[in-house]
């Protein structure tokens, strides 16, 4: 019994505190100690604790100090693949401005969802500033991070890139199409520590952006006091409830699903086929313990992925 009581006393340590989540100021709920995630038992490795990952090498992110004073002299590198206008960029960038020394911008000009880990390699890419160290391409998310820390920030590499935040998850396989995704990919790549973001979303709905903004300082800190192997980033997936209702964070691996939906056929007024691709998914289970199942339960899904796919 004094071990088990030892044990919870050490995951609770592990977890943040309602200052570092800087929840002073919301309510009851929001107020609550974070917990281990509960919908994992039939996965032991969904109720680690968030510590460093186990692998051959293990380096900080770019200092061995802990905490916000590692982002606080940290030159951060953010991109997307929704476009250098788009809110979730927004909403990464208000964070970032009060907690990291410098904040590049290095995104897409236009939407690049489903972009996967491509390059443009048939045109030349095009840059435009809009501002102090703030950039749009004409290419994918892989292209920016590839002309940002080899062209634009030649001279100032990045201690850490973090891409988002997504409009809607990537979750499960669906990260293998993402360009959110890819870019983190992209970054590790290079030897920068990376960081995936995602408000998971209903289209019919308002997407909640708030609770991204209001969990995101607490989850960075958390994540950037962990040391990982050089072929791993994380992928960080924010559920869609309010800031209040979510139920903390989960360390979970990814869900393994079904391939991706059918095409739907249709017919254009000349009679001549066309089909579009993203459609609806068929209901499939949920695999429980992963990070398809922390989000459904209202936690934020934390997951290490690797770059030996």
């Amino acid at each position: 019994m004094a071990k088990a009581r030892r044990r919870n006393a050490d995951a609770r340590a592990n977890l943040p505190s309602p200052a570092e989540a800087g929840f002073a100021k919301a309510g009851p709920r929001a107020r609550q100690k974070l917990r281990p995630f509960r919908g994992a038992r039939a996965n032991p490795r969904a109720r680690q604790k968030l510590r460093p990952f186990r692998g051959a090498r293990h380096v900080p992110l770019h200092t061995r100090r802990h905490g916000r004073t590692v982002l606080v002299d940290a030159r951060v590198l953010i991109t997307n693949d929704d476009g250098i206008h788009s809110p979730g960029l927004r909403v990464l960038e208000k964070v970032l401005a009060g907690s990291a020394r410098e904040v590049w911008v290095v995104a897409p000009e236009s939407e690049q969802s489903a972009a996967g880990h491509s390059l443009t390699l048939r045109r030349p890419l095009r840059m435009r500033k809009f501002g102090p160290r703030r950039f749009a391409v004409n290419g994918t998310p892989t292209d920016c991070v590839l002309l940002a820390a080899r062209e634009i920030m030649r001279d100032t590499p990045p201690d850490l890139m973090i891409s988002g935040v997504n409009r809607g998850g990537n979750i499960a396989d669906d990260i293998t199409y993402s360009g959110t995704i890819a870019a983190a990919m992209e970054a590790t790549l290079l030897g920068i520590p990376a960081i995936a973001l995602s408000q998971v979303c209903d289209d019919r709905r308002k997407i909640k952006w708030a609770t991204a903004e209001y969990w995101l300082p607490g989850v960075l800190k958390r994540i950037l006091r962990v040391r990982w192997p050089l072929n791993v980033f994380v992928n960080v997936n924010f559920p869609d409830l309010i800031a209040r209702s979510v139920k903390g964070i989960a360390v979970v691996p990814q869900a393994q699903c079904e391939g991706g939906s059918d095409p739907v056929r249709g017919v254009d007024p000349r009679g001549e086929p066309y089909w579009w691709i993203g459609g609806a998914r068929e209901d499939q289970p949920v695999p429980p313990g992963t990070d398809l199942d922390a989000v459904e339960r209202g936690s934020i899904a934390v997951t290490p992925l690797t770059l030996d796919l």
